[in-house]
């Protein structure tokens, strides 16, 4: 691929999170960018996530920094309980400490809100333009370009494609075409308003409830006048990866035994969003000549460390620096993108299915995972998690 300058732009499919991010990060290195988004509209489901101080280095990469904090709620602590018999199991401070060892906050925010500070930031600049209701069926490749051809029969031609469409990506299933690894696990996902929500546990922190088979999280969000709720549970039935509306009713029937603490979370939300949820099997390689992946596109994740918008930010900020390192020579700046991404978004995914087994430990195992934080020092929390919130622009292509 040569370096030399194009009036073609630069093609991205998906208009999420990942593919707007990706958008910004090319605009920063003089590109012109065309996103292709299946959606009639620019938006995003779902509710609350949690940014750890990885987020917000992105963040600031992206030049949106602050439009993301104005948006943000900032914790106290993370703090786990267990959901059988309300014993503390872990808690780790998020203040002035957290911040001097990261360098930034964590915080919880609307996940709406972290894609309308990227849409903000993509409006600013005349350089991104984005085609809704466009779904990719398959993409050509030659000497000078790629050619992405549409379902309804359009076709698109750029110098290069970014696949960041997301968890059931047409580019990953062209040049893939791995399956998908459901994990049985269902999540039900709901937004309530602060007069609703118990007073007993309206806490400024990112609150998890760990139990047999099945976990509660809950936090507050657009300054306190929300709270996101969150429930999941070892599905029943043979689950395939889906997302619809949930039933009340299933999922009452999952939290026997649970502290009645707890429970109030499952009674409160009179519509859920359900979620059955599946990962992919970390792959090696993510560039196919003029192509890249991107995003849940490259290394789709379940949801137990929470980075699943963090890694896809991470990503777009280290394509963005492997084009300026390398003079926007395409062929070294993919390599050099490929080779800082696959190992440590690897880790997050096969370190999220641990986590979920060590969430949902019951029997003996429960009583090994309440021993294993038990008086942890912040210190000792913070140096376990040095590795994933310590990632910052300067370091992101040490690999």
């Amino acid at each position: 691929m040569s370096s030399s300058k194009t009036t073609l732009p630069i093609l991205v499919a998906g208009g999420g999170i990942g593919g707007i991010a990706a958008a910004l990060a090319l605009t920063r290195q003089g590109y012109s960018v065309k996103v292709l988004e299946q959606a009639p509209h620019l938006g995003e489901i779902g509710a609350g996530i949690q940014l750890g101080p990885n987020a917000f280095a992105a963040f600031d990469a992206l030049g949106i920094g602050p439009i993301a904090r104005s948006r943000a709620v900032y914790t106290d602590e993370m703090v786990m309980h267990d959901a059988i018999d309300e014993t503390l199991v872990g808690r780790i401070p998020t203040g002035e400490a957290f911040r001097a060892r990261f360098g930034n906050p964590y915080a919880v925010i609307h996940r709406a809100d972290v894609h309308g500070s990227l849409l903000e930031g993509a409006r600013a600049t005349d350089r991104i333009s984005v085609a809704t209701g466009t779904t990719v069926q398959r993409v050509e490749q030659d000497d000078d370009g790629v050619t992405v051809h549409d379902t309804k029969g359009g076709t698109h031609r750029g110098l290069l494609l970014i696949g960041a469409d997301g968890v059931k990506s047409a580019v990953r299933r062209q040049y893939v075409g791995d399956d998908a690894r459901v994990s049985g696990h269902v999540v039900y996902r709901a937004v309530v308003d602060r007069k609703d929500f118990p007073a007993d546990l309206q806490w400024n922190a990112a609150s998890i409830w760990v139990g047999p088979n099945c976990h509660l999280v809950h936090y507050p969000l657009r300054g306190g006048e929300q709270y996101n709720v969150v429930v999941t549970f070892h599905s029943r039935e043979q689950e395939e990866w889906s997302v619809r509306e949930g039933s009340r009713e299933e999922v009452q029937s999952y939290f026997e035994g649970i502290c009645p603490k707890a429970r109030q979370l499952i009674d409160l939300p009179k519509d859920w969003k359900r979620w059955a949820t599946a990962d992919r099997e970390p792959i090696g390689q993510w560039v196919y000549g003029r192509v890249a992946l991107l995003g849940d596109a490259a290394h789709p994740t379940l949801q137990y460390l929470a980075q699943g918008a963090c890694m896809a930010m991470e990503d777009a900020v280290t394509l963005g620096e492997a084009l300026r390192v390398h003079g926007n020579d395409h062929a070294k700046a993919y390599a050099h993108y490929q080779r800082s991404r696959v190992a440590r978004t690897a880790r997050v995914v096969l370190s999220a299915r641990e986590m979920g087994r060590i969430f949902h430990a019951k029997g003996v195992e429960r009583l090994v995972r309440n021993d294993l934080w038990k008086d942890r020092t912040p210190e000792r929390y913070y140096d376990a998690m040095e590795w994933l919130y310590g990632w910052t622009v300067d370091t992101c292509l040490a690999a």
